[in-house]
This record gives C-alpha cells, structure tokens and sequence, in this order.
C-alpha cells in the first residue's frame, strides 16, 4: 500500500468516481483520472493501478449498455486498435514521460480539430456511412493512447461523435470497445512491470468509489440531452488534452 496523506487518497478518491462516471455518462471525462492519479502517483504505478479500476468500470458499462453496442463498428476497429497497442509497447520502451505526455497531448488536439472540421464540412452527408480510413486512424490512434497512458477515451470519443451515434450507442459501443482492449492490455502491462501487488491493494480501497461514480453515471445518461452530452465530451476531451501539454 503506497503511503498517501488523506489529500492525496481524497485526490484518487474523486477520480475513481470520474473513472465510473465516464464510463457510464461522460466519456472524455477519464483523461481527468488519468491526470490526478499521474499527479498522486509515480507515472508507471499510476498507469497500472488506474488500469484496474477502468476494468472494474467497464464491467459495469457492460452490464448497462450491453444491449446498444454497434458490433460492426466495433469489429472494423479491432485491427487498427491490435496494431496501435504494439506501437504503443514500443514507445513506452524509448520515451520517457514528458515525451508520452507531450504526444498524447498533441494527438487529442488534432483529433478534435479534425472531428469538428469534418463535422462542419460534411453537416448534409450521412455520417453512419462506414469510413475505413477513420476506422484505421481513429483505431490505430486509439490502441496507441490507451497502452502508454489509458487515454484512448478521448480519441474513441472523437470517432463516435463523427459516426453521430446517440447516447446510449455511443455508450453501449464504448463499453464493449474499453472492456475488451482494457484487458487485453492487461498481460503486457504485469510483462513491463506497471501492474503490481501493491496497485492490486491500491485498487481495492478505491473500488468502491468506482461504483458510486458508474451508478450515478447511469442515472445522468438516462437525462442528458444529445446536444448538451456532446457538448461535454468535446469540452472533457480538450481540458485533457490541455493538460498534457503543460503539465
């Protein structure tokens, strides 16, 4: 168990209820997790202990959007993810952390510029129309933010946004995208050493506030306007970014 005085347990507190919450009402929120637990922790053991949490998170958002998952979508993804987490293995054994902070920071910026230009220039084309260019960027993007920071949530929210999903398909899509990559993540992360005992003893105070933020989550989804949900998303997915950069 890490010794932490009660402003920095109170600090990882706030954001396992985050954790929850984007997961099951704010995706882009997370990044804000990831920010505190890098600000509490070292930068690998804050890695591995919010990597668990987000499991526990997903399962779940599982559980509740089960049933609007767009598996088609999901399945057009999976390849460029597989792809984007070896590239991310790769780079976490040469960069160090600024550098990874700096890139991810980088990445999100674009990718919102780009949803939102795209958004604005293609407002009369049907945007459910599968793109496999943005499946393979958005995808490859996706898998090589969530292996050095588990900041793909961002990025993903970006994609969804641009493919117009409503709340619940966004969310039920989310899900099931998170759940299988975050455990796929999970053997290469006990390989590199970011997952240890002392995460899992970590993780299992912390539970409990995953689940009050993932509970309430579903109570603010079932009310969110699709405007005002998207509007949050975008706002999230840029402060996250912001801080990146500067931190």
């Amino acid at each position: 168990m890490p010794e932490l005085a009660w402003f920095g347990w109170s600090l990882l507190a706030v954001a396992a209820v985050i954790v929850g919450l984007s997961k099951t009402a704010i995706p882009g929120a997370g990044t804000i997790a990831v920010a505190i637990f890098a600000a509490v922790l070292p930068a690998k053991q804050s890695t591995g202990a919010l990597l668990l949490l987000l499991i526990v998170a997903d399962v779940f958002a599982v559980l509740m959007y089960r049933r609007h998952a767009n598996w088609r979508e999901l399945w057009r993804l999976m390849p460029a993810v597989v792809a984007g987490v070896a590239l991310g293995v790769v780079f976490l054994a040469f960069a160090d952390d600024a550098w990874v902070k700096r890139t991810i920071g980088v990445i999100l910026l674009v990718v919102v510029a780009i949803t939102l230009f795209r958004r604005r220039m293609t407002a009369t084309v049907d945007a459910r129309r599968p793109h496999t260019a943005a499946a393979v960027t958005y995808g490859t993007l996706a898998g090589f933010t969530t292996m050095v920071a588990n900041a793909a949530g961002p990025v993903m929210s970006m994609y969804f946004l641009a493919r117009r999903f409503p709340v619940k398909e966004f969310l039920g899509t989310a899900a099931w995208f998170f759940a299988i990559i975050n455990v796929f993540k999970v053997p290469f992360s006990i390989g590199i050493g970011i997952i240890t005992p002392s995460s899992l003893v970590l993780d299992l105070v912390l539970v409990p506030a995953v689940v009050v933020g993932a509970i309430c989550g579903r109570w603010i989804a079932s009310r969110i306007d699709q405007s005002v949900f998207e509007r949050l998303v975008i706002v999230f997915t840029i402060v996250g970014a912001v801080y990146l950069l500067v931190a």
